[in-house]
């Protein structure tokens, strides 16, 4: 839990000797709106929020976006704007006992006559019953409400909750923004290195910038450990430094949250667009991130029955085959498999004739019930059924001209015939559609035929 009753631009929340201990990306948290990097949309100087914030009339509202975009930091100058109380809980590391105290406290501050900005970090991570207990002091005014979350609130948090809460999303920081970050922390004197005399080209700072990716706080610990790399190499980041701090970098990545499911839904819809440059980097992105690649397989394979079908049937079984290649090879010499059939699956042909024709089945299915299958295709194994009809009036399609019995309806009779599967002209659906179409055209004439017998 944390206290914040400084406003903005002051020298900060604790004493200079206090500020020195901490981390370079907490010693540089911006004071001042001005001062945050990113976020031009959701901050810029005629906004609704930059408005409200300045004019400290504050509401209770949930940030959501990537980490180190600057949640945190807005969250605090939300109280110092508005010379309110800050408080701050974690919903990985409190529970309702805690929340419960806080909101105590809050209301009592309330009383006196002195507002609570409430942070709350990783709000998702609070379950439904935690999540209620925000909401009446919502209501009063006790709290204003500051919750901050990773994940698509329309998910993750209550309905109850967002409807006294309104979302705001914002945005990983850009690189450029991100390197106006590293030279404010390398030129300031107090809070930043500019007192070690640090030299770093600017290549060499962008590099950093990039590896962050999108996130401030990553960025200025990077810069922080280069800085002390360097201090004992005469004060010079070189690339060689560099290579040391950013070994280990890895991509935004959440396996099984928003990011996740945006990544799936683009490399399905790069491969369904037929741009197989697009596929492969949204395949690359995940792969990079550390997605299952049997997850990816599986998705794959749907992909070639939902987008692919018989336009190439080909596809399917290249998905099947690249899928065990990479069961029995492993990583990373089966990824090259899986490569090779997202490159595939994007090329070729598409149609989800067979997808639709299949749902359009199941839907008559539900809809007409139990039909009773008609007599001509009843089995009839025994003298009884036989004599009750069964089989009755069954034609033996091999024995008829062309091999097919066009007058012969395969569907119960109070539905009559249907069309579900209707091939598209791309592939091998083309020759598809040009023989079934000639057969449903036939049969068409022949039941006209039958009626006017």
């Amino acid at each position: 839990m944390s206290r914040n009753r400084t406003p903005p631009g002051t020298p900060g929340l604790l004493d200079r000797e206090d500020e020195a201990l901490k981390p370079l990306a907490e010693r540089m948290r911006p004071r001042t709106l001005d001062a945050m990097v990113g976020q031009q949309r959701l901050l810029a100087p005629d906004s609704a929020l930059r408005r409200a914030v300045e004019s400290g009339r504050i509401h209770s509202m949930i940030l959501w976006g990537p980490p180190g975009c600057g949640k945190t930091t807005l969250a605090l100058l939300l109280a110092g704007y508005a010379d309110a109380e800050f408080q701050a809980i974690s919903a990985v590391l409190s529970g309702l006992p805690q929340v419960r105290a806080v909101l105590d406290e809050a209301a009592q501050r309330f009383a006196a006559g002195r507002r609570t900005v409430l942070f709350v970090d990783e709000v998702h991570r609070f379950n439904k019953v935690q999540q209620d207990a925000f909401l009446p002091h919502i209501e009063r005014g006790t709290i204003v409400f500051v919750g901050a979350t990773t994940e698509n609130p329309s998910f993750e948090l209550n309905s109850a909750l967002l409807s006294r809460c309104r979302v705001h999303v914002m945005e990983a920081v850009s690189t450029d923004d991100i390197a106006t970050a590293l030279r404010r922390a390398l030129d300031d004197p107090e809070r930043g290195l500019g007192g070690m005399g640090l030299q770093v080209e600017e290549g060499l700072l962008r590099e950093i910038a990039g590896a962050a990716d999108g996130d401030v706080r990553r960025a200025l610990t990077l810069l922080e450990i280069a800085a002390e790399l360097a201090a004992e190499e005469g004060g010079v980041v070189t690339a060689d430094t560099l290579v040391q701090v950013l070994a280990d970098r890895t991509r935004r990545f959440d396996k099984g949250g928003e990011q996740f499911y945006d990544q799936i839904s683009a490399l399905h819809k790069s491969v369904r667009s037929s741009n197989p440059d697009a596929a492969l980097y949204w395949f690359a992105r995940m792969m990079d991130g550390g997605c299952d690649p049997s997850y990816l397989a599986r998705r794959l394979t749907r992909m070639a029955t939902e987008d692919i079908g018989l336009a190439d049937p080909r596809a399917q079984t290249m998905a099947l085959e690249a899928w065990d290649t990479f069961e029995r090879l492993g990583s990373p010499e089966g990824e090259l498999a899986l490569a090779q059939l997202v490159l595939y699956l994007a090329s070729t042909a598409k149609s989800n004739a067979a997808y639709a024709a299949w749902n359009a089945a199941r839907r008559d299915v539900r809809e007409h019930g139990t039909q009773e299958v008609p007599m001509h295709l009843r089995n009839a194994p025994t003298k009884l059924m036989k004599q009750l009809g069964y089989s009755k009036g069954y034609q033996y399609d091999h024995d008829r001209e062309g091999g097919v019995a066009l007058d012969q309806t395969g569907f119960p009779d109070a539905m009559g015939e249907r069309v579900y599967y209707e091939p598209v002209e791309r592939g091998m659906e083309i020759k598809l559609k040009q023989k079934l179409d000639a057969l449903r055209e036939a049969r068409a004439r022949a039941r006209r035929g039958g009626q006017r017998d």
